[in-house]
């Protein structure tokens, strides 16, 4: 329990981080990315209000952007086209770009000038030019910019947060994982102390409960058998129990690994309700089973006997007054798994947190359990840990005036 608890912590810790660095780095490639496509389209209006080209000095003060001086201009890759009326090519100005020549900035004009919008961007030689239209009353002009060092900048951004990112969560998980044993420590001591303070405090009761035992026994010798004596008896076998399933819990939990072997758990059940027959009819209550032979399963047949015989104490203990309570062994939907369900009528259960019913010392309805059968709420909080050594899963819900706790266990073929 304490290392599920650890490997979650682990967990929970590293997906949080992941989260913070994910939306870290990924704002700041937004920010980016839309600092770069501004930028763009800042250029490509300059050079379109300007035919195509970079304005002097004091046409380039008028734009509020302080990148955007003559010289700062210099440093972008761009070239102009402008049609007639005709669609022919009255100039071309390619002097602040290498890689494309004359003819292939008219294609390129060619090519926009049939898409018949007036932003946008196109791929030339693997390049990535934006591309702003200007129509007037005799020429269009198209100016185009190559950004792709702009849009690299964001690229590279983008990589180096990742890069970083993935670096950062590495680190702190390994960190986390090297320093999480200090964080439970004092959990871990806690639960050492606690199942030390249970076993000797079983032992310790023991003797006086077996004392008190012998002393009422002595006391029914000498006068007689009355209701103070059979109520002693009473509290005595109870508070026995309690201490066995105290020890017994505490037991389970210093072996978080068992062997588990193939095992006939419809002959297990059948043997358990064979037992329970008795009691359900002391009771005045219906026993029915429903076991279909020879399902196997995974586990180990002592912890199987208890884990029926909680299960059939816990209905017994839970169900009403002359009612039903029923035992199903089958098969699950598609034949994969063995469900075992324990149910008995509960018309009074219809608002009990059933979600609550597997913790430590948990009882749903006082009213309803109170008398001689009332227990401690340890006997299903048992029941879960052995389905769970077992690697099964075990849930409990009402329906029809009935609770019913539902175990699933994998079918071995």
């Amino acid at each position: 329990m304490i290392q599920k608890f650890r490997y979650k912590f682990i967990a929970m810790s590293t997906v949080a981080l992941l989260v913070v660095i994910l939306t870290i780095v990924s704002s700041i490639c937004a920010l980016t990315y839309y600092h770069a496509r501004q930028e763009v389209n800042n250029v490509l209006t300059i050079l379109i209000d300007n035919e195509g080209q970079v304005p002097n000095d004091s046409q380039v003060r008028q734009y509020p952007q302080p990148q955007f001086s003559r010289e700062g201009l210099q440093q972008y890759r761009y070239f102009s086209v402008a049609f007639n009326r005709d669609t022919k090519t009255t100039t071309v100005n390619d002097n602040h770009i290498a890689s494309v020549d004359p003819q292939e900035a008219q294609k390129l004009g060619q090519r926009v000038s049939k898409r018949r919008r007036t932003t946008g961007q196109l791929w030339y030689q693997g390049v990535s030019y934006a591309y702003r239209v200007r129509k007037q009353k005799r020429t269009t002009t198209i100016a185009f910019l190559d950004e792709s060092l702009l849009m690299a900048r964001t690229k590279e951004l983008m990589h180096t947060g990742l890069f970083l990112g993935v670096i950062t969560l590495v680190l702190y998980t390994i960190l986390l994982m090297l320093y999480s044993r200090r964080v439970i420590k004092p959990i871990i001591q806690a639960e050492h102390r606690q199942k030390q303070f249970i076993t000797n405090a079983s032992h310790e009761l023991k003797t006086p409960l077996t004392v008190i035992a012998a002393n009422t026994e002595m006391q029914e010798m000498l006068g007689g058998e009355n209701e103070w004596t059979k109520s002693t008896h009473e509290q005595v076998e109870r508070l026995t129990k309690l201490i066995n399933n105290l020890v017994s819990l505490a037991r389970m939990q210093e072996q978080p690994h068992i062997t588990l072997t193939t095992v006939d758990i419809s002959q297990i059940a059948r043997k358990a309700a064979s037992r329970f027959v008795s009691v359900a009819r002391s009771g005045n209550k219906q026993f029915a089973t429903q076991v279909v032979s020879q399902l196997k399963v995974d586990g180990d047949e002592n912890l199987l006997r208890e884990l029926f015989n909680i299960l059939l104490d816990n209905a017994n203990k839970y169900c009403d007054p002359q009612g039903t309570i029923r035992l199903t062994v089958q098969k699950g939907r598609y034949g994969k798994n063995v469900v075992i369900t324990v149910a008995n009528t509960y018309r009074q259960g219809a608002n009990v947190d059933y979600h609550r019913f597997f913790e430590r010392f948990y009882r749903a309805d006082e009213s309803h359990t109170k008398g001689s059968k009332s227990g401690f709420g340890i006997g299903l909080s048992m029941a879960q840990y052995i389905v769970r050594l077992m690697k099964g899963k075990i849930t409990a819900k009402y329906v029809d005036h009935s609770l019913a706790l539902v175990i699933t266990m994998k079918l071995v073929k």
